[in-house]
């Protein structure tokens, strides 16, 4: 085998075979799919409600637009546009054991109108060139064995004057909280996956993964890379989460 960096990837703290990463992947929200809205609640004290909020205004749903969200998990960003007076919503995921989840949520929810499923990997985005005006993705790139094609596939989609959203755990910027927020994800976070969900490894690898992702200005470079332009960050909870836009112009 080549000890080619390009080889291997990060799943969390470790390097595993770049090939072996989405599988691995699966399996952790698999697993913690029937728990994931209740766990989501717990580890962030029920803060990832606000966020998601926040990151839908900035949106701006549109009757008139179709919004693709990407890694939509059980639905929470497709619910919330679709609230908010979002068109068609595409909400993907690659697993489909999240998406049934989000589509019993929609049905309980009376939201099924106008909301499609699909099965997507967000690296091969199964939509023509030029077809939605907007792409979302949250808390979902950093599972993403290769972040550059997400943004490149999210960018050829998306039709001109469209623009690209990602709310994601980036860079806490105030020094003073970041023992306090260390011990907070890697203490407590695996030991209420273990105590409410049965699995510990999963929320390790969570927490793992948040610190691997890119910092908020990395990010946004590679975003302009992806040709996405007028990139903006917005922090939140003090960079704790940051929101990212970009469009294509």
């Amino acid at each position: 085998m080549s000890d080619s960096p390009h080889d291997s990837a990060d799943f969390g703290f470790r390097s595993v075979p770049r090939a072996e990463k989405a599988s691995m992947v699966r399996e952790v929200f698999e697993s913690v799919a029937p728990r994931y809205d209740v766990m989501n609640d717990l580890m962030s004290l029920g803060i990832h409600r606000v966020w998601k909020r926040i990151f839908v205004n900035a949106i701006g749903c549109s009757a008139r637009e179709t919004l693709l969200d990407l890694a939509g998990g059980t639905g929470d960003i497709a619910f919330l546009a679709k609230e908010r007076g979002a068109g068609r919503v595409i909400l993907t995921d690659v697993n489909p054991a999240m998406l049934e989840v989000a589509r019993k949520r929609a049905l309980d929810r009376g939201l099924a109108a106008g909301l499609d499923f699909m099965v997507v990997d967000a690296e091969h985005i199964p939509l023509p060139d030029r077809s939605v005006e907007k792409v979302s993705i949250a808390f979902g790139l950093r599972n993403c064995t290769d972040k550059d094609a997400v943004l490149r596939e999210a960018r050829r989609v998306l039709r001109p004057g469209g623009r690209f959203h990602c709310l994601e755990f980036s860079k806490l910027e105030i020094a003073a909280l970041v023992p306090l927020y260390d011990a907070w994800s890697f203490k407590a976070l695996p030991a209420i996956g273990e105590k409410v969900a049965k699995d510990r490894d999963s929320y390790e690898y969570l927490a793992e993964s948040i610190r691997m992702f890119p910092d908020q200005e990395t990010l946004a470079g590679m975003m302009r890379h992806a040709g996405l332009e007028r990139v903006e960050v917005r922090n939140l909870s003090g960079g704790i989460v940051a929101i990212h836009t970009g469009w294509r112009l």
